[in-house]
């Protein structure tokens, strides 16, 4: 099966391919986080609950925006700026409420990119393509978020949780850094 990617979906998928990647890297050993720093299995799931509740609320209202802005971009880049310093955050962290404090914030920056960058995405699909296009996101995100698995596994038994929350946040700084020095017509 052939892909045949304009330039600003190949762009798209290589910027949120290193985001999503650097989520996945603390997924797998979150809850053991957690515990380093005096929490337990019901503090992860709540900290996970913060997450995806304050995800879910400012979504709705970044949607909103995203409709009414031109340079969806700039919200694709802030979005990601946010979530680099969230994780970047992480390394402060030294309590349950500190780590909760963080999750809100990384939610935020979720919330803001997401439908930002869908509606990006979805602006330059190609009509007859667009099942092979969404199937190329959807693939790319199954496997950065694999190999982001193993990595950030491997980098936590190795160099420790700070050094995975430094590669996370230099990964999301740094896609938010080249969608905003990108030249507009690319995307």
């Amino acid at each position: 099966m052939r892909f045949v990617f304009n330039r600003a979906i190949r762009v798209l998928l290589g910027v949120n391919a290193a985001v999503l990647f650097a989520g996945a890297m603390l997924a797998p050993i979150y809850a053991i986080y957690v515990e380093k720093i005096g929490g337990d299995l019901m503090d992860a799931s709540i900290a996970g609950g913060i997450f995806a509740f304050v995800t879910g609320i400012v979504s709705l209202i970044s949607g909103h925006y995203t409709d009414k802005v031109k340079q969806n971009e700039l919200i694709i880049a802030f979005g990601f700026m946010i979530l680099g310093i969230g994780y970047l955050f992480y390394t402060m962290v030294d309590s349950v409420w500190s780590l909760f404090a963080v999750q809100v914030l990384i939610g935020v920056g979720q919330a803001i990119s997401s439908p930002s960058y869908d509606a990006v995405y979805s602006k330059h699909l190609d009509g007859s393509k667009s099942g092979r296009q969404w199937a190329a996101w959807e693939s790319m995100a199954y496997t950065t978020t694999a190999f982001g698995a193993i990595i950030g596994g491997i980098v936590a038994t190795h160099f420790g949780f700070n050094s995975v929350f430094v590669i996370m946040s230099v990964l999301s700084l740094s896609s938010a850094l080249y969608i905003y020095v990108l030249p507009r017509r690319t995307l």
